[in-house]
């Protein structure tokens, strides 16, 4: 069995959850993350990962299905020794559009992978920190949760519950000194981001404080923090990773 720490992160075959599977892999971490699809990219970041000396283990699996969750927190422990260290939920997805014009389908969309996927995975992932008496949670939220945003009614309410939950498990696990934080981002260089038009862009960077677009790293190295030992007196926090947007 390995002595290394199990981190086990949703989401991580790009973009952020990438960066934070590798960055996980830098504090001596071994690795168990999820994607729902692109075996390609869920490939890359396991060599990434595995070049950092981390044993890697890549589980294709719909954050939004509680039966996929439940079997990759078992893949997860049984590849951890029978312990799950760290858990980061990553996972999630935006489906935007203005109410008026908003599906159905597109809320319920969100928050099934946003909110019920973080709710899953903190359920059964708790239930084994609890047992080990320790573990470290990081759960992902964003500014717009906090702030609001037009057109992202769906994914606000989604990231706002988030918070809502952290703070919430964070009071239920504190006696037993299992840590559960959030991180919100703001504008983060990634794919979505990158397709954006130059005008769109420099709209977005005027409401930064920085005028400047984060990294997935930025992101990746609050969570670190939140997951190392160093955050061990720091419980039911929100951390925004967000060049002073939501100020």
């Amino acid at each position: 069995m390995s002595e290394k720490k199990l981190a086990l992160v949703t989401g991580g075959s790009r973009g952020i959850g990438r960066a934070i599977c590798v960055r996980l892999a830098r504090m001596d971490c071994d690795i168990v993350f999820n994607y729902r699809s692109g075996s390609e990219a869920a490939e890359e970041t396991k060599k990434l990962c595995e070049e950092k000396g981390a044993r890697v283990l890549a589980v294709q699996a719909d954050i939004a299905s509680s039966a996929e969750c439940d079997e990759l927190i078992r893949q997860a422990a049984e590849f951890g020794g029978g312990r799950i260290d760290i858990l980061v939920n990553n996972a999630g997805i935006t489906k935007d559009g203005l109410l008026g014009r908003m599906k159905d389908e597109d809320l319920d969309a969100v928050l099934e992978v946003n909110l019920k996927g973080t709710f899953y995975m903190m359920r059964g992932v708790s239930k084994l920190m609890l047992r080990q008496k320790a573990g470290k949670i990081v759960n992902m939220s964003s500014v717009v949760g906090i702030m609001g945003n037009a057109g992202q009614v769906n994914y606000a309410a989604s990231k706002a519950a988030v918070i809502g939950m952290t703070k919430s498990l964070a009071r239920e696990l504190a006696t037993r000194k299992i840590t559960v934080n959030a991180v919100a981002p703001g504008m983060i260089g990634t794919d979505m981001t990158g397709a954006l038009s130059d005008a769109a862009k420099e709209k977005i960077l005027e409401g930064i404080p920085f005028h400047a677009i984060g990294e997935p790293e930025d992101v990746a190295n609050a969570v670190a923090f939140l997951a190392g030992e160093e955050s061990g007196y720091i419980t039911g926090q929100v951390i925004c990773v967000d060049g002073g947007m939501a100020i």
